[in-house]
């Protein structure tokens, strides 16, 4: 006799109930399972077929099952076939990048949240701190000029902006050259009032074009800023811990796993206090959202380089095992700054 779906699925059950609890486990208990649809007199059969084939035994008269050595190792040889199964899966999304990132992102998280039983969350790579690497200012019309802004990471953008009066072709030369040779290199934090006011001094007549590049600079960032995505996973796992499953604790922080403009606020937080790739731990009131007051939260960067990177953060409870949470943040790091180093590499070679 072969161990088909049905036994497999009813033995994991058995010996994940019986590492749970330590008490022999009956049909009745296996039943209440909710990926298992079948009544307890079905279940009794196909428990004593298990108990035929030795993979579970009856400590004695009258009482539930627990698994044999040679249960045991079947359910330790299927993990392992599991986790190897993830493993493999990882490294193939891990083959390509741009057009995938979304989608490893999204395993990630649910990786990081199974391998945690906490909630967890990846944001979508993001440019920091951009440095500016070039402004094209083109004419469209005599009124109509066109900005195209390219920043670091080569992250280009065009828009379309309308002067007072007209600007000629000459004119408009020298105001590229004096945009690139002051602007060129710096980042968003460098263009300080003392470069905007030589820059609008040496434009004289046409300084407000200045106002209007600066604004469309600022455009550039802000958009990449409202574009993250962010991916959760795991978020019923708080029903794990009683601490954080009460009625309005779990609704406020499930809320706020769901609504993601509240994770931005996390994520922007992070990183304004976070210096390139470290782990950062807030242990309840530190958390800066109000809704993870009652939580621990972990978080990390990951790097793409050129000054891309992500978040990556785990929420638990208080108690949470604070070694295993740190020592699976720093893998899945080493894993997706190794990923993204050889996929550029890959690209420049």
């Amino acid at each position: 006799m072969e161990l088909d779906d049905r036994k497999v699925t009813i033995l994991k059950a058995i010996i994940k109930t019986y590492l749970e609890t330590g008490e022999p486990v009956g049909s009745r208990t296996i039943s209440k399972y909710t990926d298992i649809k079948l009544s307890s007199a079905t279940i009794r059969n196909e428990m004593s077929d298990l108990e035929e084939m030795g993979y579970i035994i009856q400590p004695h008269t009258s009482a539930g099952r627990i698994p044999s050595d040679k249960g045991y190792r079947f359910y330790v040889d299927q993990i392992m076939q599991e986790k190897e199964q993830e493993v493999t899966e990882v490294k193939e999304l891990m083959i390509r990048r741009v057009d995938r990132v979304e989608l490893i992102l999204k395993k990630l998280a649910q990786l990081l949240a199974n391998n945690t039983n906490y909630a967890a969350m990846i944001s979508g790579p993001q440019y920091h701190r951009n440095k500016l690497k070039f402004i094209q200012l083109s004419q469209m019309d005599p009124h109509k000029l066109l900005v195209v802004t390219v920043v670091e990471g080569n992250l280009i953008r065009n828009k379309v902006i309308v002067v007072q009066e007209e600007i000629s072709q000459e004119e408009i030369l020298n105001l590229n050259i004096m945009l690139n040779s002051s602007l060129n290199g710096l980042t968003i934090d460098e263009i300080n009032l003392g470069v905007i006011s030589r820059l609008k001094e040496q434009a004289g007549t046409h300084s407000h074009v200045i106002d209007l590049v600066l604004e469309e600079i600022a455009a550039v960032i802000q958009a990449d800023e409202e574009d993250l995505q962010i991916y959760t996973s795991g978020a019923t796992n708080i029903f794990k811990y009683p601490e954080l499953s009460g009625g309005e604790k779990a609704s406020q922080l499930i809320s706020a796993l769901e609504q993601k403009e509240m994770l931005r606020e996390l994520i922007t937080d992070v990183n304004q206090t976070e210096e390139d790739n470290g782990i950062q731990v807030y242990i309840g009131e530190e958390s800066p959202l109000q809704s993870m007051k009652d939580c621990s939260v972990v978080t990390a960067n990951y790097e793409m380089g050129e000054g891309i990177r992500g978040t990556i953060g785990i929420i638990g409870p208080k108690r949470m095992d604070y070694e295993k949470v740190l020592s699976t943040l720093r893998h899945f790091m080493r894993q997706l700054d190794a990923t993204f180093k050889q996929d550029k590499d890959n690209e420049e070679g």
